[in-house]
């Protein structure tokens, strides 16, 4: 499915908040972990929210704070699936693929953030 907004960011973060939906499920469901999955649920869902947030923001600095935040929230999504790999509710095989996307995403918004802010010292420098 494509996003509105056709940005590989937004685009990456909502199917990445799919995969963690049905990772929540299978949680609930399969290992009856409803603490830790609503944690999961949270934090992986919020990237992109705050990612779309972002992209239709008002102003730079909207952008950076909801850039920002998005990038807090994909970090402690991290911490989440390591614990889940780590307490055994998932596998390592599952765990991997699911932090492969995460760190992209990661990368991706940090690239962003950098780029926005070197971009704004280059308009204050030109004033």
């Amino acid at each position: 499915m494509k996003t509105k907004d056709n940005n590989i960011v937004a685009q990456k973060s909502y199917d990445f908040s799919i995969r963690i939906v049905k990772l929540y499920k299978y949680l609930s469901e399969q290992k009856k972990d409803f603490t830790i999955g609503n944690q999961l649920l949270r934090s992986g869902t919020s990237i992109g929210a705050n990612v779309k947030e972002a992209i239709r923001g008002y102003t730079k600095p909207d952008f950076n704070v909801k850039m920002s935040i998005a990038l807090k929230e994909a970090s402690e999504t991290e911490f989440w699936i390591e614990l889940l790999r780590d307490t055994g509710y998932i596998t390592t095989k599952q765990a991997e693929s699911m932090l492969t996307d995460c760190v992209e995403l990661i990368k991706i918004i940090m690239s962003i953030i950098k780029t926005s802010q070197q971009n704004e010292t280059k308009k204050n420098i030109k004033h």
